[in-house]
């Protein structure tokens, strides 16, 4: 036999009575979809705004679920009614995982807590699969009752207590005591469905804890990306911004940080128009650690300036400084020298990628590497002098720029760097340190290390403009 027909009247009396409960389903998943979008644009994991979400959302849903104008929309439905009595099973889980996560709960609470969880998703699934069963409300009731009472007289005996507990005491007292109604009165009769508006106070005594917290976190990781910024100013301040105009040689420095401070540093120990003194190093790590200790290798660096004409000296003068005094990080570092008078240039390393000669349209290395700097006092370093003719142009790098890694996993690599290299014969050197790091990065998947290269142009006595 077919179900009654259902008519206007019932329509318009059954929303009338849903309509206040519709009105808030619709406020309770409006604030959890708010609150979910807020956590997923902070792109960093926060339980309370993700419980605080979900629990916000299941309750308003719950309640558009249960509205009686939605059961004469779908009457007959075996989905629906699973769908309608199992969702008030799973709606406490995301409620618990909030308290737990807010720190609020003591150890009787938080088993009261687990017990609601195990049951609650114990019947939310046998209901979905088995369908309704009398017996499964009885239990609900009972574990809800045991559960909010059990959690009332933890937060009523926890005396005094910060903001959050207090406010978050007083909703939840306004919440259990309109639950507990509805659900010792559905163990006999229908409830008469007060709940949703001590939810609301709930929630609003929720949301407040949830923004202020959020708030609290906040200002800390904005007090310190303030302090970084004006390290990053600092450490930009400690980097020479460009080589002094000089009849002999034409140097551009590209620096690209991966974090706002960063391990990477170049210094000009000498600049005028017979020569030059070209200095960068690598810090192992990242972030302010690396940056603090770029800040000793600039110290010891200017403490050597007397050596600026013996690289290995320099080298082994920064060395005896750093040595004892980096918290076991330690510096690769390449120095170069170059004499426009003797056209010569002498060049040391310490543990630094080999620098790049481009002349005739050829590119070849330069290596003279001793050990790292700041890890062993017992290093010494030799200098490699070689000739210098009019038009040689040197590159200085980092390790991040061979090292950078295509979404392939592969390296850019030396070969492709000398290859690179070649390619920006005849153009200015600020150009080519251009090219290059627009090159890397292009190739690298994302920025994994620092990013810094010197590229020098002798250019033989000659004034140029």
């Amino acid at each position: 036999m077919s179900a009654p027909e259902i008519t206007a009247e019932q329509v318009l009396q059954t929303f009338h009575h849903d309509a206040p409960h519709l009105f808030l389903g619709a406020a309770f998943v409006a604030v959890g979809l708010v609150a979910g979008g807020f956590a997923a644009i902070r792109r960093k994991h926060d339980p309370l705004l993700i419980y605080f979400s979900l629990f916000a959302v299941l309750y308003g849903m719950r309640l558009w679920i249960q509205a009686d104008l939605l059961a004469l929309a779908v009457r007959g439905s075996a989905f629906y009614l699973r769908l309608r009595v199992g969702i008030n099973y799973v709606v406490p889980v995301p409620a618990f995982l909030f308290l737990n996560a807010s720190g609020l709960m003591t150890q009787v609470g938080r088993w009261a807590g687990y017990a609601l969880v195990v049951v609650g998703t114990a019947l939310g699934t046998a209901t979905f699969v088995l369908g309704p069963r009398p017996w499964f409300d009885l239990v609900n009731n009972v574990t809800v009752i045991v559960a909010l009472s059990v959690l009332a007289v933890q937060f009523m005996r926890r005396a005094g207590g910060d903001r959050d507990f207090v406010v978050i005491r007083r909703g939840l007292l306004v919440f259990a005591s309109a639950a507990l109604v509805d659900n010792i009165v559905g163990l006999f009769v229908r409830p008469p469905k007060i709940e949703p508006y001590g939810f609301a106070v709930l929630l609003a005594s929720l949301g407040y804890v949830v923004a202020r917290r959020t708030l609290l976190r906040d200002q800390p990781l904005g007090q310190i990306q303030k302090e970084l910024e004006v390290a990053r100013r600092i450490q930009l301040s400690i980097l020479p911004a460009e080589f002094p105009a000089s009849a002999s040689f034409r140097v551009a420095a590209r620096y690209v940080p991966m974090t706002s401070v960063a391990g990477d540093f170049y210094d000009f120990i000498v600049a005028d128009d017979n020569s030059a003194g070209l200095l960068i190093a690598d810090v192992s790590g990242h972030g302010v650690p690396a940056a603090l200790i770029a800040s000793m290798v600039k110290l010891a660096a200017t403490s050597q300036r007397a050596n600026a004409a013996n690289p290995s000296g320099l080298l082994s003068g920064m060395n005896a400084a750093l040595y004892g005094n980096t918290q076991d990080q330690f510096v690769t570092a390449a120095y170069v020298h170059l004499d426009s008078q003797a056209r010569e240039l002498r060049y040391s390393a310490a543990g630094h990628p080999p620098m790049l000669l481009l002349r005739d349209g050829k590119v070849s290395e330069v290596a003279e590497n001793g050990l790292i700097l700041a890890a062993f006092d017992f290093a010494t370093y030799s200098t490699a002098a070689h000739r210098l003719e009019p038009g040689d142009r040197l590159l200085l790098y980092t390790d991040g720029i061979v090292e950078a890694s295509s979404a392939a996993g592969e390296f850019f690599g030396q070969e492709a760097l000398g290859a690179l290299f070649r390619q920006t014969a005849g153009i200015a050197p600020s150009d080519a340190a251009d090219r290059i790091i627009s090159t890397v990065q292009q190739w690298a998947a994302s920025q994994d290390d620092d990013l810094t290269v010197l590229v020098c142009d002798y250019v033989g006595n000659r004034a140029t403009a």
